[in-house]
């Protein structure tokens, strides 16, 4: 299987129409070519003009662990070119960085989640690009989460950084398509090109998406492994929550839990209220102790997510679910529990986190109700999983 950059690489036709101009790259840690050369490095030595470098959250670096954790401009020490923060003091790019480059190339992994930011930062590319008169090409990467669509759709008002547009949790799409969605819904008149994956299978397994010969590099620090990514678009919620994530374990959002909490009971509990959703993984009560973040220090039980091993059924794998029902669970073990995040969630500071992670209250309403069951949260959900499937089939590469 070759990824975007893999072909831009290989296939002299592919960066022909390059030659004269001035090119950008925006990039992280995963950026890399099949064998492991940052694409930094493999386009400068292709004799590219690259005049400028972008990163995204986390920085080109990935250097910057939490949320809300900036990154400043600097020069690249290698080859004397302005590296442009888009995490920092600014989210988009100014006027001043657009100006140093003709063609963005994007090289991004993604891990196929609305609320991953470089998605956003995708689209505030593509919007500047638009009023520049500046070229975007994607160097396509898989979607290692695949094709299954979950989530509600984002609402009206409720667009931020994590949030670009009305999508569901889980889109389901490459980053090269997703932009052709992007030009397509907002509008954009921007001249766009995505250089295509070869080979790429997203439903087969055992990578569901991920060609398993490739080796898995963390394009942000906590993303760590292929679990990670097909537990994210439920596990991410956590960020809206007092419970841990797993910050300052060596498995973020892959687990959940607290030190006041009872981790078979969780599990016990969800199995009997859903035990459709909890059928496609293995949940393992465990134990940690976070050295930072949430309950830093304290010894928590544990619930940790499997998308893996016999168990796992990938086309069945609902995260977003799975990880709403834990909080369901925990609601029905212990009512008065203080489970939503009351400070301010990536510079959002009049919507509880959680509500801005979802793009909308009907997640947390949800569990709140004691009256409501899974099937509620089906209903709500399922009409806006169709809408989505239907809306993004023309914009589909793969």
């Amino acid at each position: 299987m070759n990824f975007g950059i893999d072909r831009l690489l290989a296939e002299p036709a592919l960066r022909k129409p390059l030659d004269g101009k001035r090119v950008a790259l925006l990039a992280h840690p995963a950026s890399v070519t099949r064998d492991l050369t940052h694409s930094l490095d493999a386009l400068v030595a292709t004799g590219i003009n690259l005049s400028a470098v972008f990163g995204p959250q986390h920085g080109v670096r990935g250097d910057l662990q939490d949320n809300m954790m900036e990154s400043p401009d600097f020069t690249d020490p290698r080859y004397g070119v302005p590296v442009f923060s888009l995490y920092g003091e600014v989210r988009r790019p100014t006027a001043q960085s657009m100006d140093t480059f003709d063609v963005m190339l994007v090289d991004l992994q993604d891990v196929g989640c609305r609320i991953y930011t470089f998605v956003t930062t995708l689209l505030y590319v593509l919007e500047a690009a638009a009023a520049h008169g500046k070229e975007v090409w994607v160097l396509d990467r898989p979607n290692l989460a695949g094709r299954p669509v979950e989530g509600l759709t984002l609402l009206p008002g409720w667009e931020s950084f994590v949030g670009a547009g009305p999508m569901p949790m889980r889109h389901g799409m490459t980053l090269g398509e997703m932009g052709r969605w992007f030009i397509d819904h907002f509008g954009l008149d921007v001249e766009y090109h995505v250089i295509e994956m070869e080979g790429w299978a997203p439903e087969a397994r055992p990578g569901f998406g991920w060609p398993i010969e490739r080796p898995w590099i963390n394009p942000s620090p906590n993303a760590a492994n292929v679990n990670m990514a097909r537990a994210y678009a439920g596990t991410v919620m956590l960020e809206g929550t007092t419970l841990s994530e797993g910050r300052g374990t060596t498995r973020a959002l892959e687990l959940f839990g607290a030190p006041d909490i009872d981790a078979r009971a969780v599990i016990a509990e969800m199995q009997r209220m859903a035990p459709e959703w909890t059928a496609s993984c293995t949940l393992r009560d465990m134990w940690f102790q976070p050295t930072f973040h949430k309950h830093v220090g304290a010894l928590c039980s544990g619930v940790f997510i499997h998308a893996e091993g016999p168990a796992y059924d990938h086309a069945a794998f609902r995260p977003w679910r799975l990880q709403a029902l834990g909080f369901k669970a925990i609601r029905r073990l212990y009512p008065d529990y203080a489970l939503w995040r009351d400070f301010p969630y990536e510079y959002v500071f009049d919507k509880l986190a959680i509500d801005v992670i979802n793009g909308g209250p009907g997640l947390r309403e949800w569990v709140d109700d004691a009256a409501s069951s899974p099937g509620d949260l089906d209903a709500l959900t399922k009409p806006d999983e169709a809408a989505w499937e239907a809306v993004r089939q023309k914009y589909l590469i793969y």
